[in-house]
């Protein structure tokens, strides 16, 4: 019986590792932490929110979201909205925001075929 529970145990542990590689593929090494982003491309599979904190520090905060082809950035807009940021434009890789006759860019940065991540300053995110 006990072996049976191990044996399931390290099938399911290894599936979701090929899983894992398979979904992120290259990208894994990238970033400096990456268990947190697979901790965070998880918790994305797994429910129905749009973006995952996976990084805090005092300057900024980092955010993993599923890269859609129709509404790519729709979820970061959508954030800085709700902080009352109004989206300007799109320049490269960052977006743009405008509130209080003050501009805020927020990075944005692909991270895999199925994800990107995007940061947001600490000031802007208050």
């Amino acid at each position: 019986m006990k072996e049976r529970i191990i044996i399931t145990l390290m099938i399911v542990i290894i599936g979701g590792s090929c899983i894992g590689i398979s979904t992120l593929g290259s990208a894994l090494l990238q970033e400096e932490n990456p268990i947190r982003l697979i901790i965070s491309a998880m918790k994305l599979k797994l429910s129905d929110t749009e973006y995952v904190q996976f990084a805090k520090t005092e300057k900024r905060s980092r955010y993993l979201s599923i890269n859609t082809d129709h509404s790519r950035y729709e979820v970061v807009k959508e954030y800085m909205i709700s902080k009352g940021w109004m989206f300007q434009e799109q320049m490269g890789a960052g977006l743009i925001f405008t509130k209080n006759d003050e501009d805020a860019v927020v990075e944005i940065k692909q991270y895999s075929k199925h994800y990107f991540i995007w940061e947001v300053q600490r000031a802007l995110y208050k």
